[in-house]
This record gives C-alpha cells, structure tokens and sequence, in this order.
C-alpha cells in the first residue's frame, strides 16, 4: 500500500497549471493506484482524514478491500489503516423480514459457541462418568462393582464417579520422588555403607568450584500427556500388578491395592536412580577445548550413539 504523506504537490499547485488538470492530478486511487484519468466513470470517495493525493480511493475498491478483511477473520469496526479513522458504512433498508433473519442468524451464532461448549462440557462429564464405573469394577470386581453401584444413591454416582479421574490426575501430580531423592542427597553420603554402594557420594556429586546455582535440578519438566495417560493407566495396572504378584490374595479390592502400591514404589525409586544418575552425569559434564583430536572424538561418539 502506497503511503499518504501529509503534503503533496497538488496541495500547492503551480498557478500555470489549468484548474480541471489540477483536480484530475488530485485523485489517487490508495488499492489500485490509478488515477482519474485513467477511468472517468468510477465512483471516488474521501473516507477518512488523510490529506494529499492518496486521500482519495475507488469506491469499488474501498468495497473490495473491506471485503477482505472481513474474509480474514477481521471482525468489528473497519478502520483506515493510515489514519485509524472509522469508516462509516451505510447499508440500505431491506425491509422488515431481511432484519429479522439477520437478527436470527446472530442468535444463532452467539448461540451455536455456548451450544458446542455444552456439548463439549457433557461429552467429558460423561466420559469421566463411563471410566469412573469402569476403574469400580476393575478395582473392587465385576460382579461386587456393578451391585454396589446398583445399591448406591443415583445423586452419589453422578458426582462420585466422575471424581475418580480427577482424583488419579490430582494424585498422579504428587512428585514425591523429588522430596525422596532431596532427603537422600542430604543424609545418605554421611552413611558408611551407603556411601560407598549407591551412588550419592558427595566428591562425586560437586566439585570445589561448583555452587549451587550451577547444579542441574531436581525436577523433571512437566508433561500434560504423560499426567494424564498414567493417570488413567493407574488402576489397570494396579489390577495386573495385583494379579501378577498377589494372586493368592481372594478380595479383589486388596489385590488391586496391593498391586497398585507395589507399582509406584518400584516405579518411584527407578525414577530416583534414573534422576540421580543423570543428576551425577550433569555435575560430570565438561567442556573441551574445540582441537582436532576432540572434534574426530566428538563426531565418532555421535556416530556410534546414532
């Protein structure tokens, strides 16, 4: 787009030039830069505060151009994008029954967001209702599951059942392996047979030079999808664990827990040993000097990892 200057020459026309070319030199049309001469019957309009040549555009332009921005998602008030001057935009009257159908269709369409986050609203109300009653019967058993819903209170189960997936995501967000680890970092280098045998010695950990600004953190970023897929995998793996491993337990309900407990203590302190050996990798790492023989030791080791 051509940019409108404040002042032009044909603000402050030479007195030897006729006035009918001076208005001709005076219209510019700003979207497709023709001027009056170029096409004598179009349809000019002034509508906003720009001053000089380029004030002036094609009413079929100005048309087009809005039409544009509308198409582009552009809602509300179109302004000039020069001067920010509101365009002002008159439609004619087409009667009664035209108003009234555009009246329905902005209901609608105010309506139609409210509708689809309702419908939204439900579809994950329900599906946290549907596994609530799924993680029952897998947790306590098919037959017991089923009775005790059928015996509970219709208001109980509505609101019960879909706080089952939110309690796991709640619980799943839980990092109680970092205050394990915090302690373990703390206590267990001052312990002789720990000191030597799991990896939390202190010489291996920090070096004299370092502080604590400059060691790796604890926490592990966190992850939305990962939350939540093991959040909802909680309770079937808690009733394969209790099957695998407490088989000759007969309640259900104590299998699965059993099981369940089982699987984050064994999960929790893999974690732990995973964090602490990357935590040690980091307080190990350094820098080389970029010399040939680093550079051939460099690009071989990234060989042979990929």
């Amino acid at each position: 787009m051509e940019t409108r200057d404040s002042t032009d020459s044909s603000t402050n026309p030479s007195p030897d030039v006729p006035l009918k070319q001076r208005d001709s030199r005076s219209k510019c049309c700003w979207v497709c830069f023709a001027t009056e001469d170029e096409d004598l019957d179009a349809l000019w309009v002034q509508p906003c505060k720009c001053r000089g040549t380029t004030k002036w555009v094609h009413q079929s332009c100005l048309k087009r151009w809005v039409d544009e921005k509308e198409k582009s998602g552009h809602s509300g008030k179109v302004v000039c994008p020069q001067c920010q001057t509101e365009y002002i935009i008159v439609f004619p009257n087409m009667g009664l029954f035209v108003l009234l159908l555009d009246t329905v269709d902005g209901i609608v369409f105010r309506g139609s967001l409210f509708l689809a986050a309702g419908i939204a609203a439900s579809a994950i109300y329900w599906t946290g209702v549907t596994y609530g009653a799924i993680t029952v019967m897998q947790v306590i058993g098919h037959k017991e599951g089923i009775d005790m819903m059928e015996q509970a209170d219709p208001l109980v189960l509505l609101l019960g059942l879909p706080s089952i997936p939110v309690a796991l995501i709640l619980g799943r967000l839980i990092c109680w392996e970092d205050a394990v680890l915090n302690f373990m970092r703390r206590h267990f280098p001052k312990v002789p047979i720990i000191h030597n045998v799991l990896p939390f010695r202190g010489d291996v950990l920090q070096t004299e030079s370092m502080v604590d600004n400059d060691l790796p953190p604890v926490s592990s970023p966190v992850s939305a999808t990962r939350i939540l897929c093991g959040a909802l995998l909680m309770p079937t793996i808690a009733n394969l664990f209790g099957k695998l491993f407490y088989s000759s337990v007969k309640s259900n309900f104590h299998r699965t827990i059993l099981g369940g407990l089982t699987f984050i203590t064994v999960k929790g302190f893999l974690r732990i040993y995973h964090k602490q050996q990357q935590y040690i990798r980091q307080c190990q790492r350094k820098i080389l000097d970029y010399t040939e023989a680093n550079i051939s030791t460099y690009l071989h080791n990234n060989r042979n990892s990929d």
